[in-house]
């Protein structure tokens, strides 16, 4: 079990590092395929609408052929895909080619989680959070890696780059995972994958997943417009620009990192309001403060309220509802994560974007309001 964590946690990693090299470079994208805001926030569709199709798709095939076998095959498609939107030259050649980026990383998504969800399962611990912090960890290094090559490379050097990195990840951790099946004891995962304990937990499975949802729109908005609002609206310079979603990731390490022992001393209700609240302040700074170095704290702050509060919903539904749970709950986070971009365009063609980023805020006091209300439906308390 030790071997199958840590191949998880570098899948964790790898999704991270990937996503976060992608996202730095959009600015450069968006000036190369001269796109507005709003052109910008369609193209990033392609993102949500490739991952939410997969993820819907991927628990049926983490039943039908494994978890970790899943895990493997969206291990490969990711990295190659991240190699393609610097080749467009349109904003609409660019929203076809996030279609395949984002079905690759919805695909790993899900199977990954459902994965670790058997592992967390096998141990009797909840760890789900260190493998999230490992995807912020991931993250953190992708974005200040991106940072350093702004003004060196070019993007389709960079992303090109990343693949070649992101396929020798996998080729060192996937032997273990095909190697070894998931850990759960058979009657544990026989009555976990069933159908019936699905439609009775059904109505907690989507709380848990809104609550996912609320916090990865999040995510979503620092990762494709925090730099942006930095280098956009207050003048910050292209690499300060790029650290904001680094520290941002660095936060969310941290948090994740201490999420174990937080969850074994607080417990899940409280773990979840009280990062939803600190989430909201730490956003309202973010998105309202008038110098780059108060938005980098207010980011900072943001990223340690929302640490822990996706893995633990993503565990529960998994829990609760094995591949079935984790899919339905990940496809209404990661839905929030991927959808919350381009709803963050559109809003900051309307208004401005420091007003649109204030709706990150809103959606964490909304999870923290949430996980007080369901504390007593099946959250170990």
């Amino acid at each position: 079990m030790r071997r199958l964590r840590l191949a998880l946690t570098a899948f964790f990693a790898l999704d991270g590092f990937v996503f976060a090299g992608w996202v730095v470079r959009i600015p450069a994208i968006k000036e190369q395929t001269g796109a507005s805001a709003g052109d910008l926030g369609l193209a990033l569709l392609g993102v949500s609408a490739g991952a939410v199709v997969t993820m819907t798709l991927t628990g049926r095939l983490c039943r039908r052929y494994g978890s970790h076998a899943v895990t493997v095959a969206c291990g490969v498609l990711m990295p190659l895909s991240v190699a393609l939107p610097p080749l467009a030259g349109s904003p609409l050649a660019l929203g076809a080619v996030l279609l395949v980026f984002g079905a690759a990383y919805g695909g790993i998504n899900v199977a990954m989680n459902s994965a670790a969800v058997d592992l967390v399962r096998a141990l009797r611990r909840p760890v789900m959070p260190s493998f999230h912090a490992a995807f912020s960890l991931g993250g953190m290094v992708g974005a200040g890696l991106g940072g350093l090559v702004a003004g060196h490379l070019s993007p389709t050097r960079h992303l090109l780059g990343l693949t070649v990195l992101g396929l020798l990840i996998t080729a060192a951790a996937a032997p273990t995972l095909l190697r070894h099946a998931a850990p759960a004891p058979a009657e544990e995962r026989t009555a976990a994958e069933s159908p019936r304990p699905a439609r009775r937990t059904r109505p907690l499975v989507a709380v848990f997943g809104l609550i996912a949802l609320c916090t990865a729109y999040g995510e979503g908005a620092l990762a494709d417009w925090g730099a942006l609002h930095l280098q956009q609206d207050l003048g910050a310079h292209p690499g300060v620009a790029a650290a904001g979603y680094s520290v941002f990731a660095l936060a969310m390490t941290v948090g994740r990192l201490s999420g174990t022992a937080l969850l074994e001393r607080l417990g899940q209700t409280r773990t979840l309001v009280a990062g939803g609240a600190t989430a909201a302040a730490g956003m309202l700074l973010g998105s309202l403060a008038p110098s780059v170095w108060a938005v980098l704290v207010g980011f900072t702050v943001t990223g340690l309220g929302l640490a822990n509060i996706f893995p633990v919903a993503i565990e529960r539904a998994g829990a609760l509802a094995g591949p079935s749970g984790v899919a339905a709950a990940s496809t209404l986070g990661y839905g929030g994560m991927l959808l919350g971009p381009p709803a963050i365009g559109f809003m900051a063609d309307w208004f401005s974007l420091p007003v649109a980023l204030t709706s990150v805020a809103v959606l964490a006091a909304a999870s923290a309001a949430i996980g007080y209300a369901v504390r007593g439906a099946g959250v170990r308390t």
